[in-house]
């Protein structure tokens, strides 16, 4: 499953074709052969290990803040049921 979570490019190689990306405080490499100009600063989309979509900022800026919003009603769901999972 494609959680499309957005990943700013803090590392590249472009001769190798990968990027690191961060997202949430968790980093990860992936392949960048299916963008073209992917720069340091960028916000990408990966499936299955691939970098498939690039952002703007501002639709970067927004998807994170939705994912922010349901990480938190996933926090606040927990709490109440009192689940040892946080």
């Amino acid at each position: 499953m494609c959680l499309a979570v957005p990943g700013k490019v803090i590392a590249l190689d472009a001769k190798q074709q990968w990027a690191e990306l961060e997202s949430f405080g968790f980093s990860r490499k992936v392949g960048t052969q299916l963008i073209d100009h992917v720069e340091i600063g960028d916000y990408l989309i990966v499936h299955a290990g691939f970098a498939i979509e690039k952002l703007d900022l501002e639709e970067a800026q927004e998807r994170l803040r939705l994912w922010e919003e349901l990480l938190a009603a996933e926090r606040g769901a927990r709490t109440e049921s009192g689940s040892p999972n946080e």
